[in-house]
């Protein structure tokens, strides 16, 4: 990359802009296709790209490793490294850790690991973070594996996120690393308590007072709700105008940027409302996924017609190992709504298969049957004329502009370089 700015810069821009509004997105790797559409795009485009992994996506192989190409931190880092050469790439994207902390991982949750556990764990995968080179740590400590525990107690979360946040500091310091670490702190979950404008600004208040005090640097990103929640393949919730202006606000008084999550499947119109209110950034992830895998089932059906026309000798099994894998990985039970019975996974309909698979495919991507016949669909493709990976890669990039085109992002930034050199 020939271009290098800081995040805390980048973030800081988009705040104190005045000229023009801006907004900022962080997107969630979800497969290889869409590494390589979000990098083309971003240098197409000229805007800075914030890779967003969750835990259950990237981590370290001793906590269980990620399912996006099953990565580790360093594996990850090199397979979008090794893309850029590639392509040339030369602007500027950012490693970003999506909600770090205890019982983040599915499995610890499940397990109901014991809190000194849990949170000895999230700082092992923050510490394969840090060197690893990456940009931006969410501290979400708002976690809870008992059930009955709907919200956990704000000062449990403050509490956390500060141990958390002098942990990273100390694994930056003693391991002479000189590049700052940017955090982010808070929840868009109502399990995490901030669900009111005082409590949201008083924990705001609290944490800048606290890292004034102990010389740490004050996170960059305070994650509201702005009532965005993803269930399906639909945006259901209500998005909030008047509560989001009025988070953005809070938030720019203390110098800190509105983290938007849940930004899935939204409208247009709402995106174009994101200038305006001041958020100054807004997280996507799940909707890239269904964006790939609805490709690929398009490209199915065309398999399909020159399977019949006798051209392809011997079609993949992609729809029926993906349909499969979907199902049974389970995934899909924190994204469902109370219309959908999953109780008889044997007995479900054609439909209901067919909104899991665009819901989970992506989790499948890395399984050796899935990965084999995704392939095999690509060569099927390849040798009737048709460069399948290419029409999925488009797909993501236009899915990809809609949001660059609504968040003004377009030149962004070569803009920053020229404010901050």
């Amino acid at each position: 990359m020939s271009k290098h700015v800081n995040i805390r810069k980048a973030v800081e821009y988009v705040i104190n802009s005045t000229d023009e509004k801006h907004t900022l997105l962080g997107i969630g790797p979800m497969s290889e296709n869409f590494l390589r559409a979000s990098l083309e795009i971003s240098m197409e485009k000229d805007f800075p790209v914030m890779y967003i992994a969750s835990r259950n996506q990237v981590d370290a192989d001793e906590l269980g490793g990620g399912y996006v190409f099953n990565s580790d931190q360093k594996r990850f880092r090199d397979k979008i490294e090794s893309i850029c050469q590639e392509i040339g790439y030369d602007n500027q994207y950012y490693l970003c850790r999506d909600h770090g902390g205890p019982w983040q991982r599915d499995k610890e949750r499940n397990d109901h690991l014991p809190e000194d556990q849990a949170m000895e764990l999230a700082k092992q995968s923050y510490k394969a973070d840090i060197l690893n080179g990456f940009d931006l740590l969410h501290i979400d400590p708002t976690k809870d594996p008992d059930e009955m525990c709907k919200v956990v107690d704000i000062d449990i979360v403050f509490n956390r996120t500060v141990e958390l946040i002098e942990y990273c500091e100390q694994v930056r310091k003693e391991n002479g690393i000189t590049k700052e670490i940017a955090y982010e702190v808070g929840t868009e979950e109502t399990s995490g308590g901030l669900t009111s404008l005082d409590t949201y600004e008083n924990f705001i208040k609290r944490i800048k007072e606290y890292t004034e005090i102990h010389h740490l640097p004050m996170p960059i990103f305070i994650v509201g709700q702005t009532g965005t929640l993803t269930r399906l393949t639909k945006n259901v919730g209500h998005f909030n105008y008047e509560n989001s202006k009025k988070l953005s606000q809070i938030a720019a008084k203390y110098g800190v940027g509105l983290k938007e999550h849940n930004g899935d499947y939204l409208s247009e119109d709402k995106l174009l409302a994101h200038l305006p209110l001041g958020i100054t950034a807004m997280n996507v992830a799940p909707a890239f996924g269904t964006v790939e895998t609805r490709a690929l089932l398009e490209l199915l059906d065309v398999e399909d017609k020159f399977a019949e026309l006798g051209a392809i000798a011997e079609p993949s099994h992609l729809r029926e190992v993906l349909t499969h894998d979907s199902i049974y990985s389970m995934k899909w039970k924190k994204w469902l709504t109370d219309e959908v019975d999953m109780s008889n996974l044997e007995a479900l309909d054609e439909a209901t298969k067919r909104q899991i698979t665009e819901l989970c495919g992506h989790y499948t991507y890395s399984n050796e049957t899935v990965e084999a016949e995704i392939n095999k669909l690509y060569n099927n493709l390849t040798s009737v004329g048709i460069d399948g990976r290419r029409y999925v890669i488009e797909k993501l990039k236009e899915e990809m502009e809609k949001h660059v085109r609504c968040f003004n992002m377009e030149g962004l930034t070569t803009k920053i370089e020229k404010a901050t050199a």
